[in-house]
Formats: structure tokens, C-alpha cells, sequence
């Protein structure tokens, strides 16, 4: 199977691995993309896949909240950049948005199908239609989600102009400001951590699994390529695995992350808001996270590399 340069630069993009070894990978698995990434792990060329590889679509992410009890995210799309920075749209993904946080809609149908707030004799999707007209570019409602402080409160963070939104619940017997700021300090930390779990215990066992199978393959290539006399036995690779498995796993849980803060650059999140909960006399702990990213696992656009190079070179 021929292997073209466009399927070799969006497995760059997913990976952040050599021209080569995507080619080879894409090679010995078909042009699979996905096996092809599991390629790389497996033989050390890469060490995680990344989150939001496949980024490919414009658009807004969006958050309105009520007080600090409750608040709502949205990703709205659009077709271009362009468009996302545009005001109008800005302002008709804030009602969305406003929409979202009083919605009782369980699924992105339901919520399409309900009646708009500013005007009930339309539904959401009629609105999304009207606007699409008035952009000019096709636009769509992909996602939303709510929070709700059961114990606590609610805090909310924005990056890059709404490329990124996240919803921090904490869980805190007495909410004051120092509070509060530590949840806004934990929201940037998701917002470039992009953790997956609060604590190893959210863990999945499919999940532990699937990984010790790709740290294991890597493990045994790096014993295989080193002098025979030089080589690890089966325990002691065992053992190294282990310590890998610790250290990744910190690297995707919140409450294990480094504090992106911490002045010594070793404290944990977890760490850091147990010091703020005994500054102010209380307890501090995340019961729940949301992180949207805009277009976030979405399939890119199918680019012509040969021309996007060339295009380059004239602009030269």
C-alpha cells in the first residue's frame, strides 16, 4: 500500500514523531492511524498519545454560570477561524451558552429541540439555522454540559479566547475567596494539564491494562537493543515497568499532577489544596472537572500536503 505524504503529516500532527518513523509506521500497519500511533508507542517513539490530536475545527467554547453554584459549557463550531473571532457569533455562543445552564435537556437532540429562551415560538436548531444564514458559514451546537455544587462550589475558566473551557466543581464545607482562587488556579491546571482523572482510583482496568501493555513493549525493544551482556532480566523489567506506570499515571491525574504554581516545582495539585484548606481552616478537595477544547477529537480535514508546501514557498 502506498503511503502519501498527507496520511504522513497528520500522523506528525497526532504524534509529534519523526517523518520517517510515521512512514514506517503507517507502513507496517496498513495505513491504519490509529494502529499506527499504537506503533510508535509500543516502540518508544512516542510516550503518550495525545488528547486533542486531531484537532481540526474552528469555533467557541463558552461558559455561563449562575453565582457560584452552577455553570454550563458549550462548543459551538464554525468553518473557520475567522468567523470564531467574529462578534456576532461570539455574542449568539454566550446565548447558548445561557441557554445551556438553564437547560434540562439530557442530550444535544433534546437540547436542539427545545424552545429558544429569548423567543419560544422558535427551537434552538431553528436559531442555529437562522444564524448560519446570517454567517454565511456553516456552524453547529456539538456539545454542552452542566455542574452543579452539591457541596461546595462551582469555578470557571476560559483560555485563549474561548478555545478552551473548563468547570471546576470543588467540594469545601466552608467557600470564601482564598477558596475559590485555588479552584480558578486548579481550572488553568486542567486547562494545560489536560488531565484525564481526579485520582489513580478513577482509573479504568482496561485502561491500566492497555497501558502496561504499551510501557511493556517499550521496556522489552530498549532491554532487546541494548549488549547481550548488558541485558535485564524478566524481573527486573518487571520492576522498571512499575515505576513507569507510577510516573504516568501521575502525569494524568489531577490530583497527582505537579501544581503548575508550586514555587518548588514538586508540590501536587492535591498537595497544594490541602495547604489552602488548612490556611482557611477547612477542606479543600476537586469532585469533578469538565474541559472542553475546541474541535477537540475531531477527523482533520483532508489537506493536500504537496500543495500546502508549495504554498508556502510562495509565499517566500
Amino acid at each position: 500500500m502506498a503511503i502519501t505524504a498527507a496520511q504522513v503529516k497528520e500522523l506528525r500532527e497526532m504524534t509529534g514523531a519523526g517523518m520517517m518513523e510515521c512512514k514506517k509506521a503507517l507502513t507496517e500497519t496498513g495505513a491504519d492511524m490509529e494502529a499506527a500511533v499504537e506503533w510508535l508507542r509500543k516502540n518508544g517513539i512516542m510516550k503518550a498519545a495525545k488528547k486533542a490530536s486531531r484537532i481540526a475545527a474552528e469555533g467557541l467554547c463558552m461558559i455561563a454560570s449562575d453565582s457560584d453554584q452552577e455553570a454550563a459549557v458549550v462548543e459551538v463550531n464554525s468553518e473557520t477561524d475567522f468567523v470564531a473571532q467574529n462578534e456576532t457569533f461570539r455574542t449568539y455562543v454566550a446565548k447558548v451558552a445561557k441557554q445551556a445552564l438553564h437547560t434540562s435537556a439530557a442530550d444535544i437532540d433534546a437540547f436542539l429541540a427545545e424552545p429558544w429562551e429569548e423567543d419560544n415560538s422558535k427551537t434552538v436548531n431553528d436559531v442555529l439555522v437562522e444564524m448560519t444564514a446570517v454567517i454565511s458559514e456553516k456552524l453547529s451546537i456539538r456539545r454542552f454540559e452542566k455542574v452543579k455544587a452539591e457541596a461546595g462550589c462551582v469555578v470557571s475558566y476560559v483560555h485563549g479566547g474561548g478555545r478552551i473551557g473548563v468547570i471546576v466543581e470543588g467540594v469545601c464545607p466552608a467557600v470564601n475567596d482564598a477558596v475559590k482562587e485555588a479552584l480558578y488556579n486548579v481550572a488553568m491546571q486542567v486547562a494545560a494539564m489536560s488531565p484525564k482523572y481526579i485520582a489513580e482510583t478513577d482509573i479504568p482496568e482496561d485502561y491500566r491494562e492497555h497501558e502496561k501493555e504499551i510501557l511493556l513493549a517499550q521496556a522489552i525493544k530498549e532491554n532487546d537493543e541494548l549488549p547481550e551482556d548488558r541485558r535485564k532480566p524478566q524481573q527486573i523489567i518487571e520492576k522498571m515497568l512499575a515505576g513507569r506506570l507510577v510516573k504516568q499515571f501521575k502525569e494524568i491525574c489531577l490530583n497527582d499532577q505537579v501544581y503548575v504554581k508550586a514555587e518548588d516545582g514538586k508540590q501536587s495539585v492535591a498537595q497544594y489544596l490541602a495547604q489552602v484548606g488548612k490556611a482557611n481552616g477547612t477542606e479543600v478537595t476537586v469532585k469533578r472537572f469538565v474541559r472542553f477544547e475546541v474541535g477537540e477529537g475531531m477527523e482533520k480535514k483532508a489537506d493536500n500536503f504537496a500543495e500546502e508546501v508549495m504554498a508556502q514557498v510562495g509565499k517566500g
